[in-house]
């Protein structure tokens, strides 16, 4: 394994990309090109327990992730992945939110929040770098909760942020990568890796696409959790597919359409 610095060097250039390249991944793309990147998914619940699952919540609907990036007058990169029951959030959602660095490394904000019939919780976690510290705000329909805890050395990195630095470092990754991973107010260490990559059709066209894992790095506190992300095979790295893991449960988000066609930028 290797540290992940050695994997960031360089990770604002530019992935030069021929027309034909572009034409490929564009897909059903149905906006202008511009600095906001919209994806729309269907998800279903995948396991054993699927059956289980489905009397207290929907195991199939609609999922949306959103990136904006830095436009005129902003300096960071948000990111959120909204996931709801077939009839939209009415009926339900899971919500995950990052504002990352404009390098697309660092976690300044994370969010994760549901709400399924009477149930709900949110919490925001705010990094003060300078003073290493997280300001959390837990918010359920009882009550709300916040406190300061001290930070660990380095960056913090949600999942988002996380799926964010896969694509964009997709064709440099080709060992397993040691890092961190901050979700439900801890750090765990993890462990990033390339696995074997897949062919996803979409929109009538078969297209290439690399695989990556997050999992739980041994000798540590122990990450309850796992994701596996499958990026097209080209600059724009979309992500074809999203698989998280927790506990025992699984969701799978397949891709179904691009609503907005920002330009990835990827690292050779």
């Amino acid at each position: 394994m290797f540290n992940i610095r050695g994997v960031i060097v360089g990770v604002m250039m530019l992935l030069a990309t021929g027309t034909a390249s572009l034409q490929a991944t564009e897909l059903n793309c149905r906006g202008r090109a511009g600095h906001v990147e919209e994806f729309q998914y269907s998800w279903r619940v995948r396991g054993a327990l699927r059956w289980v699952a489905g009397l207290i919540i929907p195991t199939s609907g609609l999922g949306h992730l959103r990136t904006v990036f830095p436009a005129a007058g902003s300096s960071t990169i948000s990111s959120e992945l909204l996931i709801t029951a077939p009839r939209g959030k009415v009926d339900g959602f899971y919500h995950y939110q990052s504002e990352m660095e404009q390098s697309g490394l660092t976690t300044l904000m994370t969010y994760s929040g549901y709400a399924w019939g009477s149930r709900a919780r949110g919490e925001r976690t705010s990094f003060d770098y300078a003073r290493r510290v997280a300001r959390i705000r837990k918010e359920t329909p009882e009550k709300v909760e916040t406190r300061v805890k001290a930070l660990p050395e380095g960056e913090m990195r949600d999942v988002l942020t996380a799926i964010y630095f896969l694509r964009q470092n997709a064709g440099r990754i080709t060992a397993p990568v040691t890092t961190s991973i901050y979700s439900d107010g801890k750090e765990y260490p993890v462990v990033f890796r390339p696995i074997e990559g897949k062919t996803f059709e979409i929109d009538g066209r078969h297209l290439p696409a690399r695989g990556f894992e997050i999992i739980d790095a041994p000798g540590g506190k122990t990450w309850p959790g796992n994701v596996k992300v499958y990026v097209s095979d080209d600059a724009r790295r979309i992500p074809l597919r999203i698989d998280i893991t927790r506990s025992i449960s699984a969701l799978q988000l397949d891709l179904q359409s691009v609503e907005a066609c920002r330009f990835m930028q990827a690292v050779r």
